[in-house]
């Protein structure tokens, strides 16, 4: 037994303010959580080997109100995954695993019988260190881009851009996904069913930048709901800018021919002539095809009076599908990756909530989407993962995205906006 007295906070909300601990009459205590099923890539179901480490600070069983949570902490031992940290939640409904590695990625989340995430053709979760980030050609981050949910930021998150000497300055979709969590902790509500995981990612270089994300991915037991509750703050003593986009990305068999996006759309364009092409269909997935080239469209969302917006990747039954939320006054823009190509070579889609649209990061600076922090600043970013398992569960979520697409009146460009696409 071990007690974990210091891991219990108050939590107040899922992805709201965290609230002082509160005094303790007695000392709870938790037992090793029993090893957890092996993880397997989704690509071809090879089990990746850990070492599980039950003595972590963070590993045990915790027993709330509502039910227990089990969370698993242990190191991948193997390959170009050797050396990378994971976690996984297991909430009694879904079993979800996170990357402190990755920037506190969410590799996987299996509910029911039933893998949410996308099978990526990279040998992954691949160790940072074997991640050449900083190739000349600024396409370094896809040797290692295979997780349901990446972030991409902190202080570029769109397109690899280069100087006018030609040398890379900032890499395709930034550093803060292959950057480690320290101080890992995990905090608790008894009372309410909650848990959070929670990590610090620190993105510096000596006279330029320090930008410190601090992630808090947030649970309850019997539930399948994953919360991502994160905070970036300017630690340098002089203003910052920062960008974030959330890369979430979905294969089979929620993604197959006649799965559909649903998405309340205020205004929507192609990112360029190649998706103008298929803008009649650009909510609607094909099936896999070899040499498909990635469609891309930026939108707006319409939102609820509380700023809170949600979209869907529907099955083609309509029988499964995973829901997104998230809120618009921090992340305005929505952008949708439609990469459906073969199967060997990456079937996936993906639904993007961002501060801006992943352009070059100066010309968005030109366009004043950047987030601007003073010396001590933080923004707050919050999305929800809704994994939907049966028809009544998407058919509620549609309805709730019906209400809000009913708020506006869509516009759908045939052609791409040049202020959005420069």
């Amino acid at each position: 037994m071990k007690g974990y007295k210091n891991a219990i906070v108050e939590y107040s909300a899922v992805c709201g303010a965290m609230a002082a601990p509160e005094p303790l009459n007695t000392e709870p205590t938790i037992m090793t959580a029993p090893t957890p099923s092996p993880l397997r890539r989704l690509y071809d179901r090879s089990v990746v080997s850990v070492r599980w480490m039950p003595d972590s600070p963070v590993a045990g069983e915790y027993p709330t109100a509502l039910g227990t949570i089990f969370v698993h902490h242990g190191q991948m031992l193997s390959g170009k995954s050797a050396g990378v940290e994971v976690c996984v939640i297991d909430t009694g409904t879904a079993q979800v695993v996170v990357l402190p590695s990755r920037g506190m990625a969410v590799w996987q989340i299996r509910t029911g019988d039933i893998d949410f995430g996308w099978r990526s053709p990279v040998d992954g979760p691949v160790n940072p260190a074997l991640v050449p980030i900083h190739d000349p050609d600024g396409l370094g981050w896809l040797e290692g881009f295979d997780e349901l949910v990446v972030r991409c930021g902190l202080e570029s998150n769109g397109a690899p851009e280069k100087d006018e000497a030609g040398v890379l300055r900032y890499p395709l979709h930034g550093r803060i996904g292959n950057l480690p969590a320290t101080s890992l902790a995990v905090e608790v509500n008894v009372a309410t069913g909650q848990l959070a995981l929670v990590g610090d990612c620190v993105e510096s270089k000596l006279f330029f930048k320090r930008l410190r994300l601090r992630s808090r991915i947030a649970v309850t037991a019997k539930s399948a709901e994953v919360h991502l509750l994160d905070e970036v703050t300017n630690e340098l003593s002089s203003p910052a800018t920062a960008q974030m986009l959330y890369h979430i990305n979905l294969g089979a068999p929620i993604l197959s021919e006649g799965a559909t996006v649903i998405a309340p759309v205020a205004r929507l364009a192609p990112k360029n002539e190649l998706s103008a092409g298929e803008i009649g269909q650009w909510n609607r997935m094909p099936g896999p095809q070899s040499g498909y080239a990635e469609r891309v469209y930026f939108a707006q969302l319409s939102a609820d009076d509380d700023g809170s917006t949600a979209a869907m990747l529907r099955s083609a039954s309509g029988a499964t599908g995973l829901g997104v939320s998230f809120d618009v006054s921090t992340l305005p823009y929505f952008i949708l990756w439609k990469n459906t190509a073969a199967e060997a070579d990456g079937y996936v889609v993906g639904m993007e909530p961002a501060t801006n649209f992943p352009n070059a990061r100066t010309n968005e600076t030109a366009q004043q989407r950047v987030v601007r922090l003073q010396p001590g600043q933080g923004v707050t970013f919050r999305v929800t993962l809704h994994p939907l398992v049966s028809p009544s569960e998407v058919a509620d979520f549609q309805t709730r995205i019906d209400r809000l697409a009913a708020r506006v009146e869509p516009t759908v460009l045939t052609a791409a906006d040049p202020n959005w696409s420069v």
